[in-house]
């Protein structure tokens, strides 16, 4: 039986819905005087912790991260649904998520690094 996937498989996963969560934040601020233009976010977490939680193998290439158009906001004046705190604190948490991701993975492989050293 194979094993599942990595810790650093999952940190990888975890950078990309990253980047791609970056470059939607990116586009919603781009848009946040276009009239008629709705916000998007990304959805990856969540399915990340279902396919997790069912017990069995996961495979981390059919989790992947989802856009979607929440329409939980507001129409503003400018005539779309992009409020800029919004899309602020969700660049902050973004940023700060990306920043654990690589860190972590940055650890890792030190410590691997290391261990190879240990082994010469």
């Amino acid at each position: 039986m194979a094993d599942g996937p990595s810790i650093i498989q999952y940190l990888e996963a975890g950078l990309r819905a990253a980047g791609l969560r970056s470059r939607v934040i990116s586009s919603n601020l781009a848009n946040l005087g276009t009239r008629g233009f709705e916000r998007s976010e990304v959805r990856f977490e969540e399915l990340l912790a279902r396919a997790t939680e069912s017990g069995g193998q996961v495979d981390l290439d059919s989790v992947r991260p989802e856009i979607l158009q929440p329409h939980n906001t507001p129409i503003n004046e400018a005539g779309n649904d992009v409020d800029l705190d919004v899309e602020i604190g969700e660049l902050v948490k973004n940023s700060a998520m990306s920043k654990v991701y690589l860190r972590t993975l940055a650890k890792m492989y030190s410590q691997m690094e290391l261990a190879m050293k240990d082994q010469v």
